[in-house]
């Protein structure tokens, strides 16, 4: 089995349905590569037995459903442990795959033999245009012209891990599951770094070893290893549909920068850290005010102000960003 499609899924039925029928779609256009789905259900209120039952006699399906809601880091890990695949893409439930991705990765597969980790570049799109159509979408219908992809990398190419890290090639650092494609061996051998207690923690976003389980692995396992940018997307992912979105203000300047503190005790060059850590904090002080005003809702509970406040201090755009700010509600104001 060269590769296991990993979905943890939670409701969101229609999104998977969806997700489905795109990989079945793909299917139909691909010959002889072999691969699975393992589907985790973390215990859905919604009938998601009905959405896979409808597509096992047409995709190989391994299907588990939680007696209750575990939280999205020991779903995630249940799909990959039910999985059998040489490679790991872990995508949403409200992920499609495009109509040729699976010829796609089988030549990439074949011409990259030593590389252990695939970015995956990837179209987003906001789910209010796949509401437009009949359920399941259709990926035929998609707009391809006016899609705009994650990274702006215009060339495929092998590249060191840390090379990956980089906003010009995803802005948020590989927090979004549907990017990477990794040997499943490695990430086995190395998932023992995430803090068993604290994954635990079914709370969205309340932790960075129950969130950011992928990228903390991934770094880990496969920071010495050579690796492959797919300049290409061979995915969309859709805006509108996640239940964290009040989170928002707070991942991208509490849990990115969290997240490249950790390539830095990893092994990430200083330069890059630096360099990286300013640009997750372009927002810092405009998104701070926001969750403050926000309270809970926006996670400040989780904010501790020593580690999320005070050691941002010296970046510079922690104060450009109050700048541009300001600077951009006074030219929105004149022109309205």
């Amino acid at each position: 089995m060269l590769l296991s499609i990993c979905i943890p899924t939670y409701n969101r039925v229609d999104s998977l349905n969806d997700c489905l029928n795109s990989i079945f779609i793909a299917d139909k256009n691909q010959n002889g590569f072999e691969y699975e789905i393992c589907i985790s259900d973390n215990g859905s209120e919604e009938n998601t037995d009905k959405i896979v039952d409808a597509y096992k006699s047409k995709l190989k399906i391994k299907y588990n459903k939680n007696e209750k809601n575990l939280g999205f880091a020991l779903n995630a890990l249940k799909t990959v442990s039910m999985s059998e695949g040489e490679y790991i893409w872990m995508i949403g439930n409200d992920d499609l795959l495009m109509p040729n991705s699976l010829n796609k990765l089988n030549k990439m597969f074949k011409e990259n033999k030593d590389v252990e980790y695939f970015f995956i570049n990837s179209f987003h799109l906001h789910s209010d245009f796949i509401k437009k159509f009949n359920r399941p979408f259709d990926t035929a219908n998609l707009p391809i012209n006016n899609l705009e992809s994650i990274s702006k990398i215009k060339e495929s190419k092998k590249v060191k891990f840390w090379e990956i890290i980089d906003p010009e090639v995803s802005w948020d650092f590989l927090i979004g599951i549907f990017l990477s494609i990794f040997k499943r061996d490695k990430w086995e051998k190395y998932k023992s770094i995430l803090n068993s207690d604290e994954i635990k923690d079914s709370r969205y976003w309340s932790n960075t070893d129950n969130t950011l389980i992928h990228p903390k692995i991934m770094c880990s396992a496969f920071k010495d290893s050579p690796a492959f940018i797919c300049a290409e997307p061979l995915s969309v992912n859709l805006e509108g549909e996640r239940e964290w979105g009040d989170l928002y203000e707070f991942i991208e300047i509490v849990r990115l920068p969290e997240l490249l503190d950790f390539y830095r005790s990893e092994g990430m060059s200083l330069k890059r850290y630096l360099l990286c850590k300013n640009y997750a904090l372009r927002n810092f002080s405009n998104y701070l005010i926001k969750i403050i005003l926000g309270g809970e809702k926006k996670g400040l509970n989780y904010i501790n102000f020593k580690r999320h406040i005070f050691n941002n201090l010296l970046f510079p755009n922690v104060y450009f960003s109050l700048i541009r700010s300001t600077v951009n509600k006074i030219f929105k104001n004149v022109k309205n």
